[in-house]
């Protein structure tokens, strides 16, 4: 691994990179905060997937990106004298060096969940008015439940026991079953929304991130269809054409694969 002198070096080496190119790339001369948000969050989902991935070498790629927009938009506040990346730097540092008063201070904590609380208080102390105004509200649905459940549980308002939450899933289920009978579009889609919600709780007591797993279903499911896919056109039979019975044979192939 590359010393401390050297990584410094290199983060150096990219912050002269970024004038010489807001300087003198007309492309690069062109872009605002505004026209990199939806890079930025293209490169983020990039990086979750070579994380899900397990490709390492791909992660270091794209954690490159991500670092190459935190460089972008610090060279853009520097140009208005808003901020610059040592402003940013330094306000990371002082914030983590604030929310860890058990590591730079005399708090005593006895676990993790113990720092979470902390750090949901602090935050408080520090003029929040909500919990909750840390959750972005363009996040998707799913990963703003679960961090919606981690910010209310940081704070104390949660279950005791795993036990509990698949109680209440299950009686959520029994009302969503309840909706569904009735036929009222509008309660069933609040009480599915209910199931879930509740199923990220669940996840969550298990040390489940519900993202994650769906995700890595996503890619099983798309792997084992192209197989099938694949299949067909083997036998130049579109799967319009085929059975279910036909597809299930290719379908149980591509598990085992």
């Amino acid at each position: 691994m590359n010393s401390r002198q050297d990584q410094l070096k290199a983060f150096d080496r990219l912050l002269t990179v970024m004038d010489e190119l807001r300087e003198q790339c007309p492309w690069d001369k062109k872009q605002t905060m505004e026209t990199l948000r939806h890079l930025t969050i293209e490169e983020t989902y990039e990086l979750g997937d070579a994380i899900l991935d397990n490709d390492l070498e791909e992660v270091k790629k794209e954690l490159g990106d991500v670092l190459l927009h935190i460089v972008f938009y610090s060279k853009i506040g520097s140009e208005t004298n808003d901020f610059d990346i040592a402003d940013v730097c330094n306000e990371i540092c002082e914030k983590l060096i604030s929310r860890h008063p058990h590591i730079y201070g005399d708090v005593e904590v006895n676990d993790e969940e113990d720092v979470k609380r902390n750090w949901e208080n602090l935050k408080l102390k520090e003029g929040k008015k909500s919990v909750l105004e840390g959750v972005p509200k363009s996040l998707p649905a799913l990963v703003k439940a679960n961090r919606i459940q981690e910010k209310v549980a940081g704070v104390g308002f949660d279950w005791e026991k795993p036990e509990q939450v698949w109680e209440k899933l299950q009686e959520e289920l029994a009302e969503f079953q309840y909706e569904v009978k009735v036929g009222n579009k509008d309660a069933m889609e609040s009480e599915f929304g209910d199931v879930m919600f509740s199923m990220v709780n669940y996840a969550r007591f298990l040390n489940i991130n519900p993202e994650n797993a769906l995700e890595r279903t996503n890619k099983k499911f798309s792997k084992r269809f192209q197989y099938l896919e694949s299949k067909a056109k083997a036998l130049n039979k579109p799967l319009k054409d085929m059975t279910l019975a036909e597809m299930d044979v290719f379908w149980e192939e591509a598990k085992k694969l």
